[in-house]
């Protein structure tokens, strides 16, 4: 924990506000930095419970800017948690996994960060096509499988929640815009639920100075976030998602360049 600098805490907030909702690997970006900075996040407990804990910020984002929607469109409500279910029962059966052995690994953030970019390249000419305008068209059956999407996003960094979650929207028939705020709403259960329990059971070894790392990576965050979710859905509906999928592409090559040979 000492080995974090408050300027380090602020940075890594700033950029998992920045990544977390584009399909560009939040933690694939945050993993990267880690190495930049020379923080060792694979043998350090606090610095995985900080990785995970500065979502709050961005999941206050969202809040404050569909809070309106979610509290009063009760059909939104239930695709949600149809959603919301499948992802929940993965995270809590491979948590362990997840936290104790997969985050963090160099060479399964490389693979996925460049695999779902081309995937990402092939699907988003799929939403030219698409048949559903709004995520409350989408049939509960397939509403499910987003949520399935997203649940195996987490078993392997570089994936992207969000890049998972619209990459389930634009196969299953949603227009892009509709699949990236679809994807930004589920993330306000996903996360709370993820980072509380993280929370719970990583608190007792967070000490007094860490409370205060990670506020101020909740708060860079969250401003960062609020930025930046206007921004995607203005480039994805000019563009798509093309230049996502090039840019992770382009990442993956780098990270695998610098740090696994």
């Amino acid at each position: 924990m000492g080995r974090v600098s408050a300027w380090e805490a602020l940075l890594l907030g700033f950029v998992e506000g920045l990544t977390e909702f584009l399909p560009v690997s939040s933690t694939g970006h945050l993993t990267l930095l880690f190495h930049l900075l020379g923080l060792p996040i694979e043998g350090d407990a606090f610095l995985k419970t900080f990785l995970i804990a500065i979502q709050l910020g961005a999941i206050l984002a969202i809040l404050l800017l569909y809070g309106r929607r979610f509290a009063l469109d009760r059909a939104l409500w239930l695709r949600i948690a149809v959603a919301f279910l499948p992802t929940a029962a993965i995270g809590f059966l491979f948590y362990p996994l997840i936290k104790g052995v997969i985050l963090g690994k160099d060479g399964i953030v490389v693979f996925f960060l460049f695999f779902v970019g081309l995937v990402l390249l092939l699907t988003d000419r799929l939403a030219e096509r698409a048949r559903y305008q709004d995520v409350l068209e989408l049939p509960l059956s397939r509403v499910a499988l987003i949520g399935v999407f997203q649940g195996l996003s987490a078993l392997f960094p570089g994936t992207s929640r969000s890049g998972a979650t619209i990459l389930g929207g634009l196969l299953l028939g949603l227009r892009r815009k509709a699949a990236a705020e679809f994807s930004f709403l589920l993330a306000l259960p996903t996360m709370l639920a993820a980072v509380g329990y993280d929370l719970l059971k990583s608190a007792p070894s967070v000490h007094d100075g860490g409370w205060g790392l990670l506020l101020l990576g909740f708060a860079a965050a969250l401003l960062t976030a609020l930025l930046t979710v206007r921004g995607m859905l203005a480039l994805v509906e000019r563009v798509g998602f093309k230049p996502f999928a090039y840019y992770r592409m382009a990442l993956a090559l780098v990270y695998a360049y610098f740090f696994l040979r």
